[in-house]
C-alpha cells in the first residue's frame, strides 16, 4: 500500500501502523503518529501526544476514540475526542458523541449522538482577521 512514508489528504507526515482489512484486533490501542484502520478494532483507540488517525471506508472501530486529528470514512460505535480537527467523510458512520477542536463533515456522513465544539487552547488557530483589520490593529497607538 502506498500509504507509508507519504503525507496524507490532510497534509499530515507518515502513517506508522496499518490495521489491514483481513484483521480484527481486540484490545485498547495506543499510538504515537500516524495508524490507519481498514479492519476491525475493538478497544479505544488513544493517542500519545499528536497523532492522526484514519479509518477507512472498510475500517470499523468499537470504542472510544481520543486522538487529535481523526478521518473517518467508515463505521464508528463510541464517542470520539478528536481536539484538533475531525473530517467526517461521505461513508463515515459514527454512534456516539462528537467532541472537536475543528470539524467537515461530507454529504452523506452520518452521526448518531451530539456533536459538541471544545476549545484546544493549545491548537494552532488561523488568524481570519483581514488584511485591511490587521493594519487598523497593528497601526494603533495605543
Amino acid at each position: 500500500m502506498a500509504m507509508f512514508n507519504q503525507k496524507d489528504e490532510m497534509g499530515d507526515p507518515n502513517i506508522d501502523t496499518l490495521i489491514g482489512s483481513n484483521t480484527r484486533f481486540e484490545g485498547d490501542i495506543r499510538f504515537k503518529g500516524g495508524l490507519h484502520i481498514d479492519g476491525e478494532v475493538e478497544g479505544s483507540v488513544v493517542a500519545d501526544g499528536s497523532g492522526l488517525l484514519v479509518i477507512s471506508e472498510q475500517g470499523r472501530v468499537k470504542g472510544e476514540i481520543d486522538v487529535p486529528e481523526v478521518i473517518v470514512d467508515g463505521q464508528v460505535d463510541g464517542d470520539i475526542t478528536a481536539s484538533n480537527r475531525l473530517e467526517l467523510r461521505e461513508n463515515g458512520r459514527v454512534g456516539g458523541n462528537i467532541k472537536y477542536g475543528s470539524i467537515r463533515m461530507a454529504l452523506g456522513a452520518q452521526v448518531n449522538g451530539n456533536l459538541a465544539y471544545e476549545s484546544n487552547p493549545s491548537a494552532p488557530r488561523s488568524d481570519f482577521r483581514s488584511t485591511k483589520d490587521k493594519e487598523t490593529s497593528s497601526g494603533s497607538g495605543s
